[in-house]
């Protein structure tokens, strides 16, 4: 059975009752498109939500959800998901067809008008319009134009609160610019043009900053991306070439090539050490 293409409304998706029909068998079929009429359920403000598939959409009533197999894509305004099978899972709010969760498994992609994330697996909780993205083969990643980010575990993206969380060496880069950590949480803005930008990025455990010219590392860190200077606390090394600075708290612009070692927690004392070598020259 195949189907080139469905459209349905998100939050009433499939509620209109010529499509519901179309589904009594559990599949739906047919080489020509079917269209489902575009519904909102309840007070819902949102735009309809147009679904694709290649290989045709089954309705499972028992469990209370939609899946779409074969090249599948759901897309509401400016936001689409792809994958080779999405699972839509809903529940019965009022009367109307609510859907809370989006499953995409392989080959995903979410797209929108300001970053792309992919992963092997993904789930979209619309209730908190959150997105979680999985992969073992292939990490994880999500792009904005300005910054990559990508993570071993699981990449979150929080929409509403504009802030991406990676897990598991996680990394982000920007041009020469590398941050590395266990755990990465990233807080975006829109900059004039519109453009999503990290305006801040909070590193916990094994932080390794890289640039072309140095390297620092530490226990965690703060990145303000706007000065570009990171501070960072425990176990703090600086290496610059041959030399190396230790401490227990340091500030590094990234920007200057300026590097302090500060005082610890709450202005405490701690004692600081520098390695210089010197260069030979050829002999």
């Amino acid at each position: 059975m195949r189907m080139k293409s469905c459209s349905l409304s998100f939050r009433a998706v499939l509620g209109a009752v010529s499509f519901l029909a179309l589904m009594a068998a559990g599949i739906v079929s047919g080489p020509a498109a079917v269209h489902a009429q575009s519904l909102k359920a309840g007070n819902s403000d949102e735009a309809p939500v147009t679904v694709e598939a290649d290989d045709g959409i089954e309705w499972i009533r028992e469990d209370q959800m939609y899946v779409a197999r074969g090249n599948a894509r759901a897309e509401r305004g400016g936001v689409t998901v792809a994958a080779d099978t999405l699972t839509a899972l809903y529940r019965e709010t009022g009367g109307a067809t609510d859907i809370y969760r989006l499953e995409a498994i392989g080959n995903v992609v979410i797209t929108s008008e300001k970053q792309t994330g992919y992963g092997e697996r993904a789930v979209y909780d619309l209730d908190e319009a959150v997105a979680v993205m999985l992969g073992t083969k292939a990490p994880p990643r999500l792009e904005t134009g300005t910054e990559t980010i990508t993570a071993r575990d699981s990449l979150e993206y929080w929409d509403k609160r504009q802030i991406a969380v990676a897990r598991g060496n996680a990394m982000a880069k920007k041009d020469d610019r590398t941050i590395r950590a266990d755990t990465l949480i990233a807080r975006f803005e829109e900059d004039a043009t519109g453009t999503l930008v990290a305006k801040r990025m909070d590193a916990v455990g094994n932080v390794v900053i890289t640039t072309a010219e140095e390297v620092a590392r530490g226990d965690e860190g703060i990145y303000n991306v706007d000065s570009e200077t990171a501070i960072l606390q425990g176990n703090v090394r600086i290496t610059r070439g041959e030399n190396q600075l230790n401490g227990e708290r340091a500030e590094v612009n990234l920007k200057t090539g300026i590097s302090k070692l500060l005082a610890g927690p709450n202005g405490t004392r701690q004692r600081v050490r520098g390695l210089f070598n010197p260069k030979t020259g050829d002999k």
